[in-house]
């Protein structure tokens, strides 16, 4: 802080953080030296402001069919600046122009799942994060690109054969399913006896 001039008996403190719970202390100098500080103020809490921070780390993905989960992180309650803090996610299919609005009313949130029976598997949304407390709406994320969740694969395994190894044991083959739009990611394979 900036040495006051001896004569002056109040100042005002820049660059607070608003809806933060602050005490303060005054010591007096002269040449020789910096006293003993006085006793702290009581706590003073700095007016709520409309959030400037937005959240981190957009992403999200898979999930049911016809479902669309957007995870971020969350804000720290230090940078929420005011009461009735919560999130605004906008989200719209990749090449729209029409975004979605949905409103998040919990602090700790963390995700969303947007669900629309008409979401193809393994769409792409353009998706932002915001927030917002009593004191109106604040800044949004930059747009993130997620996927909507996977539909069960539709193709079967072609070319399934098996080969006899010994009396208690058989090899089974088969080619595997490309991946495509519509089959998603293939994260394994069950070999079943009819």
């Amino acid at each position: 802080p900036e040495v006051i001039n001896g004569r002056t008996h109040k100042a005002t403190v820049v660059d607070l953080s608003p809806w933060v719970e602050y005490e303060f202390r005054v010591v007096a100098s002269n040449s020789v030296g910096i006293g003993e500080p006085s006793r702290p103020s009581a706590l003073l809490k700095t007016k709520a402001a409309v959030p400037v921070v937005a959240p981190t780390n957009i992403s999200g993905g898979g999930g049911s069919r016809s479902e669309l989960v957007i995870t971020w992180e969350p804000v720290p309650e230090e940078l929420q600046n005011g009461e009735g803090f919560g999130y605004v996610v906008m989200l719209r299919p990749l090449g729209s122009t029409t975004w979605t609005k949905a409103v998040v009313a919990s602090v700790e949130a963390s995700k969303y799942v947007y669900r629309n029976e008409s979401i193809t598997p393994l769409s792409p949304f353009e998706v932002k994060v915001g927030v917002y407390n009593n004191e109106g709406e604040g800044t949004l994320s930059s747009i993130s690109v997620v996927y909507s969740g996977e539909d069960e694969p539709q193709i079967a395994p072609a070319g399934a054969s098996a080969l006899s190894i010994s009396a208690a044991e058989v090899e089974v083959s088969w080619q595997p399913i490309a991946w495509n739009r519509h089959t998603g990611r293939v994260l394994g394979y069950e070999v079943r006896q009819p």
